[in-house]
């Protein structure tokens, strides 16, 4: 009966976190920089997806670069000419000793060092913006929602079409009951990162400039391969990324989460590839079962779908003669149905039904001006860890599904567990390596 009740007061917990999407961020920090001061700020990853991040952060004029860590220096260059004077690190954790008036932060990294490092800023202090997923494993993502509602941070992690204009109108057209209660929803991604090949019997030279131990950071060691892990291949290892699903999978499935309210799913279930010794599978198929929230008819039932994978022919009918988009959702209602091709517009069907339905117009704004702005005390950003965090432990069950393959998990979220195949509990939590540790993680 006392789990019963944990259940329940987690599942209101988290009906209220979805809810964020709409409410009012509960992250406010005391050490907010006053609205005239410039908000100084540090990189961890240098590049790619680190470096557009940057950019895109500098968009706001009271952003300033003070400093990156990058663990493979070669990959610095065009940050310094950039912003000229930014100092250069190659460990993370000597940026955070030494740089002591920042303010902010962001980590777009390979995705197992995310809560390493997002937690060690927030236990300084520091605000901080997270690359999807916002963690590696399930454990992580609760515990960083814990500590940023405890420490009263500014968080927002990656999900930058959340703030779009499309996305938005997906989530009010929905919560508007355009096509009904929901009572099933099919989102699916072409993307393939995964791989069927064994790990090559191989050790390369390390780069002069790369410093492979820091790159491992939490994770085992291993000789280094080159062209296997890094700079982007990563995505595809156990030890190191996600696989589609993790990468797209916040993205694609964020809406669905915000728009229908939903809370941790009850059940979840993989028919598609398994990952094998090294890397994830290619091809995804995963089942959850959610319980009933205010837009959904009794049970939800969710599936995903990713590389070669796609909904059946029948569902695919739904949306008429159109060509079904590479990446998208369609939501099935008891009024109607929902087409939402990934960053694209919105279609209700059927054509003759919606022809005079005129969509929501809620409009977007900067995601990433929105976190520099609240760091300020202006606003509240629209994916803090309250949100995305939960988020970011359903898209990771589903990875973590894919490891039992034709096998239900039941899952119970406020006890962080598999009931019913506690073997898969092994991947819940991972131990990080002897030197690595960090504190609350």
């Amino acid at each position: 009966m006392a789990d019963s009740r944990v259940s329940r007061r987690f599942a209101m917990k988290q009906m209220a976190a979805a809810a964020a999407f709409c409410a009012p961020s509960a992250f406010r920090s005391h050490a907010f920089a006053a609205p005239s001061e410039t908000v100084l700020h540090a990189s961890f990853g240098a590049s790619g997806m680190a470096l557009a991040d940057i950019q895109s952060l500098s968009a706001s004029k009271h952003f300033k670069l003070v400093a990156v860590a990058d663990v493979d220096l070669a990959r610095t260059e065009q940050v310094q000419k950039l912003f000229p004077g930014v100092k250069i690190y190659q460990d993370w954790r000597e940026l955070l000793d030494k740089e002591k008036s920042l303010n902010s932060v962001n980590i777009s990294t390979p995705d197992h060092m995310h809560a390493p490092i997002t937690m060690s800023a927030m236990e300084r202090g520091l605000h901080v913006y997270t690359q999807k997923p916002l963690t590696q494993t399930i454990y992580e993502a609760r515990r960083l929602t814990e500590a940023a509602r405890d420490k009263k941070l500014v968080t927002q992690m990656g999900i930058q079409i959340h703030s779009h204009e499309v996305h938005r109108t997906v989530v009010a057209t929905i919560q508007a009951g355009a096509i009904g209660k929901v009572k099933e929803v099919h989102s699916w991604s072409g993307k393939d990162w995964g791989d069927r090949n064994p790990r090559p019997a191989r050790q390369d030279s390390v780069p002069a400039q790369l410093n492979w131990d820091a790159w491992l950071g939490v994770a085992s060691p291993r000789s280094f391969i080159e062209g296997y892990y890094h700079p982007g291949e990563w995505r595809k290892r156990l030890d190191f990324g996600t696989g589609t699903f993790g990468d797209m999978g916040c993205h694609i499935l964020d809406p669905v989460y915000a728009s229908l309210a939903l809370t941790a799913p009850k059940s979840v279930r993989s028919d598609g590839d398994a990952p094998n010794s090294d890397s994830w599978g290619l091809d995804n198929r995963v089942r959850y079962v959610f319980p009933k929230t205010p837009h959904t008819t009794d049970e939800l039932t969710l599936h995903w779908y990713n590389g070669a994978q796609r909904p059946s022919e029948e569902v695919k009918s739904l949306i008429g003669k159109r060509a079904m988009s590479d990446q998208g959702s369609i939501y099935i209602g008891s009024e109607g149905v929902l087409y939402s091709p990934y960053i694209d517009a919105p279609i209700l069907l059927p054509d003759d039904k919606f022809k005079e339905y005129k969509l929501p117009n809620p409009g977007g704004n900067d995601h990433y001006v929105q976190f520099i702005e609240a760091c300020r005390g202006n606003g509240e950003t629209s994916a803090p860890f309250a949100y995305s965090g939960p988020l970011t432990e359903t898209v990771l069950l589903g990875c973590l599904s894919t490891r039992f393959r034709k096998t239900t998990l039941e899952w119970d979220a406020a006890g962080l567990k598999v009931t019913n195949v506690p073997e898969a509990n092994a991947f819940v939590r991972k131990s990080y390596r002897s030197g690595w540790e960090v504190p609350g993680l």
